[in-house]
């Protein structure tokens, strides 16, 4: 009985293998991103240092 399952599983992987060849490779991050960040948060600062300034 466990080596019956053995081979079932055997089976699945060596079927599922040319499913999982398939799929394309994962999309690389935007680089966009952290510069938009970076002028969010230096506007944002910028804004707090002139609203500390004027009270």
């Amino acid at each position: 009985m466990v080596a019956d399952m053995n081979r079932l599983e055997q089976a699945a992987r060596v079927s599922m293998s040319g499913f999982q060849e398939a799929e394309p490779p994962p999309a690389p991050r935007s680089s966009h991103l952290s510069p938009r960040m970076g002028a969010f948060a230096f506007l944002a600062a910028m804004a707090l240092i002139a609203t500390w300034r004027l009270f």
